[in-house]
């Protein structure tokens, strides 16, 4: 698994790094999630990306992969309440969500901790900026980050305060590499795509149930990559490579509650990079089709 400096931190991270989301939201056991982590990390992942809302994925991952806590950088976020007295984004709540992550996570400390997608108002108030600070100076994490999209990503990033930007980008959605991770990567921030394959929203051939992926089969239809005529896997992994192409990006973080699904999305990247023409076509493509509301969706 090829790894990239990860900004100006000191971490070298895997290329293709494990979201956490889908295995909160769906339910999935210790037994499944134990399986799944610890076969990727085995294969070359280090990178675990993981939030405060996405329901038991913080308690599976501290339960499943606590005793390899050296083998693995570990990411969270913070900013939702889910279920602690407060508002979201209220510095109290925020400071007590920080450390019920790290007690679900059973760690003292996490490498990255990003604000998880709060808007550019509260970013230019600062208050939750400073809780991050705080967090890092009592040693509860070596880095802090913004997790978001659109101008309250560029604020992010032009405000000098993080060492990391997680922003979404994939074939379906590709304002930020004009918008956001140029500027991230001449300030050497690290760089770590969300949702890099669109969700495969394309998969079943039909409009997805999932609303959350319905944007992007909208935009798929118009877009109409001919790669996506090629089967499922090969399909995917272009995408994938396409998303790893983009200059400036460190990590890709692919979410699944599937044990082998991972080691699929490894094969693919065993071709590596896009090369040069295919890339530039699909870019090519997007700045003919897209519509000016086609911005990033977090």
């Amino acid at each position: 698994m090829e790894k990239r400096a990860f900004g100006q931190t000191d971490m070298q991270v895997s290329i293709l790094g494990f979201g956490g989301a889908e295995i909160g939201f769906e339910g999935a056991s210790p037994e499944t999630v134990e399986r799944l982590l610890g076969s990727a990390i085995d294969a070359g992942l280090n990178v675990i990306d993981t939030a405060e809302c996405y329901k038991t994925s913080e308690e599976l991952i501290g339960r499943t992969m606590s005793h390899r806590r050296g083998d693995y950088y570990l990411f969270t976020k913070c900013g939702h309440a889910s279920g602690l007295d407060g508002e979201d984004w209220d510095p109290n709540m925020l400071e007590a969500s920080i450390d019920r992550s790290l007690k679900r996570l059973r760690t003292d400390y996490v490498d990255l901790l990003q604000l998880h997608s709060c808007s550019k108002e509260l970013l230019e108030r600062g208050e939750v900026i400073e809780v991050l600070r705080k967090a890092k100076e009592a040693g509860k994490t070596r880095y802090i980050g913004y997790s978001g999209d659109r101008e309250a990503a560029l604020y992010a990033v032009r405000c000098g305060a993080f060492d990391s930007l997680q922003t979404t980008v994939n074939i379906a959605d590709q304002q930020a590499i004009e918008l956001t991770i140029p500027e991230a990567a001449r300030r050497g921030m690290a760089v770590i795509a969300k949702r890099p394959v669109a969700n495969a929203a394309w998969k079943t051939g039909r409009r997805p149930d999932n609303g959350y992926h319905q944007p992007y089969w909208e935009r798929l239809q118009q877009l109409r990559y001919d790669f996506l005529q090629d089967d499922l896997e090969t399909s995917v992994g272009t995408a994938l490579r396409f998303t790893l192409s983009i200059p400036g990006v460190c990590t890709a973080i692919v979410g699944t509650s599937k044990p082998d699904r991972w080691a699929q999305n490894a094969r693919q990247l065993e071709a590596g990079m896009l090369p040069a023409d295919r890339y530039e076509a699909i870019r090519t493509r997007w700045k003919e089709v897209a519509k000016p509301d086609w911005v990033g969706l977090t």
